[in-house]
């Protein structure tokens, strides 16, 4: 039997639960316009005040008119991780924008590319974002295609030549999934990463 306290106890339950929620949901949005801001600056090549507003209000209106389907954030923000995976990444921006320049203006060279399938230790939407984007984003690499089910992504990799080269890239983009996690994954996830990657086939 039910008493009224037990029913105020209830509605103060449900109330808290409600705005639990909605805390939830604006900090995730928050996190995503942050991200979208941030991927604006790195498009542009330059971090400024004017780039940081002008991500902010496309990213605003990204998030408005195409909402993206609602992604729970359960991990944790943690600062030196997300410093190192900061600096590893700006290094591999500024390595791999040398290599593919060297590309460029070397007489006679004719890259050859390949398409490898990556499988994700952590099968959420965020981490599969986080990584498309950062994968996109160092010059040489492409994400040609996700498969959500099994948490795979397929990369198309500039100049390679030989199988070593595609164990490498497929090595360097798990190891840039690994930072992300450690930056802001929850402790289950972290655990999830040590585990050994299944091997996907490669077609070069």
């Amino acid at each position: 039997m039910t008493g009224p306290r037990d029913g105020g106890r209830e509605a103060v339950g449900e109330q808290s639960a409600s705005r639990r929620g909605r805390f939830g949901r604006w900090r995730d949005q928050a996190i995503a316009l942050g991200w979208l801001a941030l991927v604006w600056n790195l498009l542009w090549g330059q971090i400024s005040w004017a780039n940081l507003a002008s991500g902010l209000l496309v990213g605003s209106a990204v998030l408005v008119f195409f909402p993206l389907p609602a992604v729970t954030f359960g991990g944790r923000l943690r600062p030196w991780a997300l410093l190192v995976f900061a600096s590893r990444f700006a290094a591999e921006l500024v390595s791999a924008s040398l290599h593919v320049a060297r590309i460029a203006v070397q007489p006679g060279c004719r890259p050859r590319g390949a398409i490898i399938g990556v499988e994700l230790r952590v099968r959420t939407d965020l981490n599969m974002a986080l990584t498309a984007e950062a994968v996109t984003l160092v010059p040489g690499t492409l994400v040609l295609e996700m498969d959500r089910e099994s948490a795979t992504l397929y990369l198309h990799v500039l100049d390679t030549h030989g199988p070593a080269e595609l164990v490498a890239a497929r090595e360097r983009t798990l190891a840039l999934e690994r930072r992300i996690v450690r930056a802001v994954g929850s402790a289950a996830e972290l655990r999830r990463i040590d585990n050994p990657p299944v091997e996907k086939g490669t077609s070069p």
